[in-house]
C-alpha cells in the first residue's frame, strides 16, 4: 500500500508542486495596497475639484471606497444640487446611484 500511494504522489508531484506555488504566490502581500490608497486619494482631489467648480455645491470633501461614495459640500439641502453631484460622482466612478450618499457640511460649532 505504500508502493501505491507513492507512485501516486510521484505521477502528481508537478501539479501540487505548481499548486503549492501558486498559493504561496495569492498569499504574498504584492504592496498594492498603499499605490491604491494614493490613487484613491488622488481621485478624491479630483472629484471634490471637480464639484466645487459646480454651481451651488460649495466647499466639497469626497470619500471614495471600493463599494461605494460619500460627498459631503454646502449645497446638498438643495435637491438639484444634489442631483447634479449624484450624477456627477456616477460618471467618475462608474458607481450605481444607491451607492452615493450626498450630505451637507455640518455648520461650524464654536468656532
Amino acid at each position: 500500500m505504500g508502493d501505491k500511494l507513492k507512485a501516486q504522489l510521484n505521477k502528481f508531484k508537478y501539479p501540487l508542486l505548481a499548486l503549492v506555488l501558486g498559493l504561496i504566490i495569492m498569499l504574498l502581500p504584492i504592496g498594492e495596497s498603499s499605490s491604491r490608497s494614493i490613487s484613491s486619494q488622488t481621485d478624491e482631489q479630483r472629484l471634490a475639484a471637480v464639484l466645487q467648480r459646480c454651481d451651488g455645491v460649495g466647499n466639497v470633501t469626497a470619500l471614495l471606497s471600493e463599494t461605494g461614495a460619500v460627498i459631503v459640500c454646502d449645497g446638498a439641502d438643495d435637491a438639484a444640487v444634489r442631483l447634479s453631484v449624484i450624477k456627477a460622482v456616477e460618471a467618475f466612478t462608474g458607481f450605481s446611484s444607491d451607492s452615493i450618499q450626498v450630505i451637507k457640511t455640518a455648520p461650524n460649532i464654536g468656532g
